[in-house]
């Protein structure tokens, strides 16, 4: 059975794709991306399968 990992990050609205580009080179894959405390900005949540 696959055992994974998760990890919550929040997300700089100027810098989204730079920041999501380093997380997916690590292995992590984005599973959603919520509103956090104000408008402005962005959580997001990703999952990696544990080695």
């Amino acid at each position: 059975m696959k055992k994974w990992e998760y990890l919550t990050a929040p997300l700089l609205i100027h810098n989204t794709k730079m920041i999501l580009d380093n997380f997916g080179a690590d292995g992590w894959e984005l599973v959603q991306v919520v509103q956090g405390a104000s408008t402005e900005q962005l959580v997001a949540y990703f999952k990696r399968e544990k080695a």
